[in-house]
């Protein structure tokens, strides 16, 4: 950690709405989910685009839709991150089943729920290292998503599969680590290097202690997890930007109630999941290149 690195924040805390369209120096693409999103598929997408992203984040359309879903990233001239997970009694038939249909929409990237937590450390490498042989074949990066309830559900399970799969790529969502460690990774930072030198795209959440989602980011009680998320995905960034890479992924993946902190006996959200995320977006322009 720098030495200007615990000063890390948002000075305009409780600005919702700006976010730049050009996206100029090219030091993140700004991505969208669909999770949780209303209305018809055209409006999504009009939507997303007239909010300034360069591209969107959701599971594969069902095969009725797929034709309209293809036009509709055409039309918009969006990126496209498909997101799948593996499921069953075969997680890896379920991976080469869903990743060769993803391949098809020529996305971006792959991200990728891999596996399952209780699955045996020797079956998790079968897994991940037929995986990336996958990945080859197919052309298309992979990052697999460091989620709660999968093989990459911690830092130190990360960091061993890391070593034994040298080519393994990663979707970081550290809100889901801060939620299993319950803290903010203090005594992790061991391994926290590692798996920044692997990430290929970020889910930009702000988790805390106690859950994967903070209510609002820019809420002063949550500052310190605030400053934590952006030192770590400012690290990301600059360890692209030592290889020349211009620019990395970013998914601002505030979701929906049960992710969304919901008021009781009424369960009205605390928050506008789509004000969040723009406002978590304009926030990381202040801060990325800090």
């Amino acid at each position: 950690m720098g030495e200007n690195e615990g000063e890390a924040g948002c000075a305009s805390t409780q600005r919702m709405g700006h976010m730049t369209t050009k996206n100029d120096g090219k030091a993140l693409i700004w991505i969208k989910s669909l999770w949780g999103m209303e209305g018809s598929l055209e409006e999504q997408f009009e939507r997303i685009h007239l909010a300034g992203y360069q591209g969107i984040e959701s599971g594969l359309p069902t095969h009725e839709d797929t034709n309209r879903f293809k036009e509709l990233l055409h039309r918009y001239r969006m990126e496209y991150i498909p997101l799948i997970g593996t499921t069953g009694g075969d997680h890896l038939s379920s991976f080469c089943h869903q990743a060769e249909r993803a391949a098809q929409f020529k996305p971006m990237l792959i991200n990728c729920h891999s596996a399952k937590d209780s699955m045996p450390f020797r079956e998790q490498v079968f897994f991940f290292e037929k995986a990336v042989k996958v990945e080859s074949e197919l052309g298309v990066a992979v990052g697999h998503e460091t989620h709660r309830g999968r093989a990459l559900f911690n830092p130190w399970a990360t960091s061993s599969m890391l070593r034994e799969v040298p080519d393994l790529k990663l979707t970081a969502d550290l809100s889901h680590w801060c939620c299993v460690c319950e803290s903010l990774l203090e005594d992790q930072l061991e391994y926290l290097t590692q798996v920044f030198e692997r990430t290929i795209y970020i889910h930009g959440r702000v988790g805390y202690a106690q859950g994967p989602q903070v209510p609002h980011p820019g809420a002063p009680e949550y500052a310190s997890e605030l400053r934590s998320h952006l030192i770590w995905w400012r690290q990301i960034y600059r360890m692209h930007a030592a290889r020349g890479q211009q620019s990395v992924p970013f998914c601002p993946e505030y979701g929906p109630p049960g992710y969304m902190h919901t008021l009781p006996f009424t369960n009205a959200p605390v928050s506008d999941a789509w004000e969040v995320c723009r406002w978590m977006i304009a926030c990381m322009e202040e801060n990325i290149q800090s």
